[in-house]
């Protein structure tokens, strides 16, 4: 008897798989949605490294739906999930998460300087409980103004159009690359949407010839309303990411966007492996693309050398 009781245990265990073992559950914060926020992006890098969503990992979503307001709560949520990671995606939704947590590791995707907005102590080094990817880079808007100058040598005058509260040194820096190039720069602070009317009046009055437009979400978020209203004045306007000269800049250079949140994943995959995201360097961009309108230039009597469009990305015509 005992000995058929035995045999019936063994068959048991031998038909029954072991129990698996739970896959890791990633926190993704998105100020948007995920069919907005370049979440698309971050799955693919996730894939790339071999994760299978459902199969070797979980992500577990909040998204504020633009709503800024909502970013703190909904950061305590996926703590309160208790994530083996969690993927900030935007440096206004960064510190939500940072505020909700000291001790869950922390991936943020940043277009500030992180050291500046307070997120780290130290690019190389961050400390802490996050690190990340950031798209600053310091020599990117030197460049910018550099090809401005390369299309419209003419050009004397021009206005940074800038958010205060988005902390990073791309205005700083554009100062310092305009007293080498001999131009004059006018600062336009818009700290809120509505102010954007009153940025382009203060330039038309300083006789700005182009603008450029340091990146930000609130400036992405009004990107066809300042192209309408450099248009409509007659301003140049120049960016950091293809989208802008995709709906009517002169002319963009920076980071791929997708490519950026894209590597964030290999971050993810590191701390899922048991690294300490306080010891892995905030990475910082270091391919960059240049997207060129045409279609612009022309618009404002100008022509883009050819020199210039060879070495183009990208060129809309």
């Amino acid at each position: 008897m005992h000995r058929v009781i035995l045999v019936l245990v063994a068959v048991v265990l031998l038909a029954t798989p072991l129990m698996a073992e739970a896959p890791p559950l990633v926190g993704v914060l998105l100020f948007g949605s995920p069919a907005t926020d370049n979440a698309a992006a971050f799955r693919r890098g996730l894939a790339d490294l071999g994760y299978v969503e459902g199969r070797n990992v979980v992500l577990e979503y909040r998204f504020a739906e633009g709503k800024a307001e909502r970013l703190p709560e909904l950061a305590r949520e996926l703590v309160r999930s208790k994530p083996s990671v969690i993927l900030a995606l935007g440096g206004d939704v960064a510190p939500a998460v940072k505020s909700a947590t000291a001790t869950i590791p922390i991936v943020a995707v940043v277009s500030l300087d992180p050291v500046q907005a307070g997120l780290v102590a130290d690019l190389a080094r961050p400390g802490g409980n996050i690190t990340g990817v950031t798209f600053v880079s310091s020599e990117l808007a030197a460049k910018r103004l550099q090809l401005l100058k390369e299309v419209a040598p003419a050009i004397s005058r021009i206005a940074v159009l800038w958010n205060p509260a988005h902390p990073d040194f791309e205005y700083r820096e554009t100062l310092v690359a305009a007293q080498r190039l001999g131009v004059q720069v006018q600062s336009l602070e818009v700290g809120h949407p509505g102010g954007f009317d009153a940025a382009f009046e203060a330039a038309t009055t300083a006789r700005a010839e182009a603008v450029i437009v340091a990146s930000s979400r609130q400036m992405t978020l009004n990107r066809q309303q300042i192209i309408a209203l450099a248009a409509k004045r007659r301003i140049l306007v120049v960016s950091g990411w293809g989208p802008w000269a995709q709906a009517g800049a002169l002319l963009s250079y920076g980071p791929d966007i997708d490519a950026i949140v894209r590597r964030s994943a290999i971050h993810v995959d590191k701390i899922l492996k048991g690294a300490r995201p306080g010891e892995l360097p905030i990475e910082q961009p270091t391919k960059f693309e240049l997207v060129i309108n045409q279609k612009t230039a022309r618009a404002f009597g100008l022509t883009i050398p050819q020199s210039l469009v060879s070495r183009a990305d990208r060129v809309i015509e």
